[in-house]
């Protein structure tokens, strides 16, 4: 794959990553997948064309701990979940029958079962944080690099803010979006052809 093939799908992967997010699209979580995916394989490109690994590399590190962060998440969640409806007496025989949930007597639960939910849902907001400041970081790095390969800063630029917008809670979000934007236009500026050197002019000796 060569270095425009490259640039071209990092930017329609970009824009598709930075349109995913938009509630205005019925299937925006494929569309981000999607864009996710041509990113991928634009990193994979570049990093063929300088050979410089790191630049997938990172990426894949990145990919590897969202997901496992997210496996490790969900099943935190499952658990205190279990936990919270295990204490109030709901269980899989009688969890689908909501009419259980109306005889509970409220006002009997304890204070240590409130203390111990709300411990649980610190923990799994601390989680997803703390995954997505790691998976952030190992992007920064993938940008870092593509951006001293290709010369273009915007690539540094769109990493310092996604690593800025995983340390931020809620309004990094917007951060990681403006980043999704920049990532796109810094591919779409990547140089596919070398820029020609001024030949100098040779002075004749003068008599």
């Amino acid at each position: 794959m060569n270095l425009e093939t490259s640039k071209n799908i990092g930017g329609i992967g970009a824009i598709l990553m930075f349109i995913g997010v938009l509630p205005f699209f019925t299937y925006s979580g494929i569309i981000s997948l999607i864009g996710l995916i041509l990113v991928l394989v634009a990193a994979k490109g570049f990093a063929d064309h300088y050979k410089e690994s790191g630049i997938f590399n990172n990426a894949i590190y990145a990919i590897i701990i969202a997901i496992v962060g997210g496996i490790i998440t969900a099943s935190v969640a499952i658990i205190a979940l279990v936990s919270f409806f295990g204490e109030l007496g709901l269980d899989f025989t009688n969890a689908q029958d909501w009419s259980a949930l109306s005889a509970i007597d409220w006002q009997t639960v304890g204070l240590d079962l409130v203390i111990r939910s709300l411990g649980s849902i610190i923990l799994i907001l601390v989680l997803v944080w703390v995954f997505a400041i790691l998976a952030a970081f190992f992007v920064r790095k993938s940008l870092g690099l593509l951006s001293a390969k290709t010369g273009v800063s915007l690539f540094g630029t769109a990493g310092i803010l996604m690593l800025v917008g995983a340390v931020i809670p809620v309004f990094g979000l917007l951060l990681i979006w403006v980043a999704l934007l920049l990532l796109a236009i810094a591919f779409f500026s990547v140089r596919t052809t070398p820029t020609q050197s001024a030949t100098p002019v040779a002075t004749q000796a003068q008599v």
